[in-house]
């Protein structure tokens, strides 16, 4: 559990199953062979949900609630992770406020976007619950039984009530104890639930009636496939931004790769989805890009010079060095925040999704995107692979050191736009797409490295200069920038085997036959 900003945040897992009335469940104890401690306690809990009036929140499975009673009482926010684990974020109930607070608001900006939160629904349980623990006494479940009557609330109102079971993993409880509990429920005629929340359950009329995104096949239409493909990278991209705002670890890197896989589909696919037609959205899209990628390549080099120090034995540290790193790299990666921060709280940020929204909801489809997907996308990935193959050309010809690296940075940038259209065209092609993919994340593993030497070589020049200024050493800087040089050599030496290794026939003739 940690709490930063008056918001304390945990990860919840827990498994719901569905009762009927007249089912009598064993005794706990008996039924997972757990100590059950004293008992049941028995609490009465009374919850508000809160939405927007078209359930913005509850579409992709969050829920921002204000409950009293139980162990837990005040406002709650839950993210979901996966089917079974969700990050709740708590914060007090206050004096008399019933409006949600703006520190879980904000965290929802995304998919509100200036909507407003009311309430729309009210839940009241009455709740039986046993803390499950080990021989040692260490806390492993929670196993409650709940019975709920619920409302929805607005214009229109539906009253519905049922009885259900969840059981939680508690601090020492692992994934194999639920699954272990559930065998035993399931033997007396219990059901694993169908909705993740009780509000998924009592709006799931409203919830149903919502358009599903398209679940491509190999039997697919090429629009189908590629508009799949945006909506999962959609998804990833407000996923993020919660954890983003959080400063939750990778969250930027992989907010920032799932808006450079969408640009990336956009201008892959132009067969498909004509480029003229989706212009401002790439560029909307490498704008965000950009406005994240301060703050992850200052997040990314400063784990790369702490690791090499790591390396280096002590008596070629000279000087200060770790700590001048550190403290140039905090000011670095707190700047780069809030430029990242500042951002996605703009109005063009939202403006961003809004467009997204337009395009899933009405994409711009050309006849070719009619077209089975297996016989029109690889020409697409086909077109995406020349382009590489031209950088990969263009790099070799050029001589070692700033047009070289400038090159080969080109041709990682074709690589990833190779990766990703291979990517979106897996559910239609199958394996040949996977085995290009997997030689192509060798050669761009390998790019990559590449150009992490081409943006920290300068940055230890700085450093190095830095030192010397203020009548310091530069000699270990000097000594990572030609560890640097030579692993950048190395790269070049071992990308030509790579980059032969991929152009074998197996793994391009589908680009071909087509």
């Amino acid at each position: 559990m940690a709490k930063t900003d008056g918001v304390t945040a945990m990860r919840e897992t827990e498994r719901k199953y569905e009762v009927t009335s007249a089912l009598e469940l064993p005794d706990p104890a008996r039924l997972t062979g757990l100590d059950a401690g004293s008992g049941a306690q028995e609490q009465q809990l009374d919850a508000v949900y809160f939405d927007t009036a078209d359930l913005r929140l509850a579409r992709v499975g969050i829920t921002l609630r204000r409950r009293e009673g139980g162990s837990d009482p005040g406002w709650h926010l839950k993210l979901p992770v996966d089917a079974d684990s969700r990050d709740e974020l708590r914060m007090p109930l206050g004096r008399s406020s019933r409006k949600p607070p703006a520190e879980l608001l904000g965290l929802t900006r995304v998919y509100t976007r200036g909507a407003a939160v009311v309430p729309v629904a009210q839940l009241n349980t009455r709740r039986r619950r046993w803390l499950l623990a080990g021989p040692d006494g260490q806390a492993l479940a929670e196993l409650v039984e709940d019975q709920v009557s619920a409302h929805t609330m607005g214009e229109q109102t539906r009253a519905v009530s049922w009885r259900e079971v969840e059981v939680e993993l508690a601090e020492h409880g692992q994934v194999e104890l639920l699954d272990r509990i559930e065998r035993q429920l399931l033997k007396v005629g219990v059901q694993r639930s169908g909705h993740g929340s009780k509000l998924g359950r009592l709006l799931a009329e409203e919830l149903s009636a919502l358009p599903a995104t398209p679940k491509p096949a190999a039997a697919s239409s090429a629009g189908d496939v590629v508009q799949a493909y945006l909506a999962k990278q959609a998804e990833q991209l407000r996923r993020y931004d919660p954890l983003v705002r959080r400063d939750a670890p990778d969250a930027v890197h992989q907010m920032r790769v799932a808006a450079r896989r969408m640009r990336s589909a956009l201008q892959a696919f132009g067969r498909v989805i004509p480029r003229k037609r989706t212009r401002e959205l790439t560029m909307e899209l490498k704008w965000i890009a950009g406005e994240l990628g301060g703050a992850r390549d200052s997040e990314v080099m400063a784990e790369r010079l702490d690791a090499m120090l790591a390396e280096l034995p002590d008596e070629l540290i000279l000087g200060p060095v770790a700590a001048a790193v550190t403290r140039s790299f905090e000011r670095r990666e707190a700047d780069a925040r809030q430029v990242a921060i500042a951002a996605l709280d703009s109005h063009r940020y939202l403006a961003l999704h809004d467009i997204i929204d337009a395009l899933l909801a009405h994409p711009p489809f050309t006849r070719a995107a009619a077209r089975p997907a297996r016989r029109e996308l690889p020409q697409s990935v086909a077109r995406a692979y020349r382009r590489m193959k031209s950088r990969m050309r263009d790099a070799s010809s050029q001589s070692a050191g700033e047009q070289r690296d400038i090159a080969l940075h080109e041709t990682r940038k074709a690589a990833k736009r190779l990766r990703y259209a291979t990517e979106a065209v897996i559910p239609a092609l199958g394996k040949p797409a996977k085995r290009l993919q997997r030689r192509l994340k060798k050669v761009q593993k390998l790019l990559g490295a590449h150009q992490d030497t081409a943006v920290s070589r300068p940055v230890l020049r700085e450093l190095a200069a830095q030192a010397h200024l203020e009548g310091g050493n530069g000699f270990t800087y000097g000594l990572m920038h030609a560890v640097e040089s030579a692993r950048a050599q190395r790269v070049e030496r071992d990308l030509p085997a790579a980059w032969k290794r991929l152009r074998k026939p197996k793994n391009i003739k589908w680009l071909t036959r087509h």
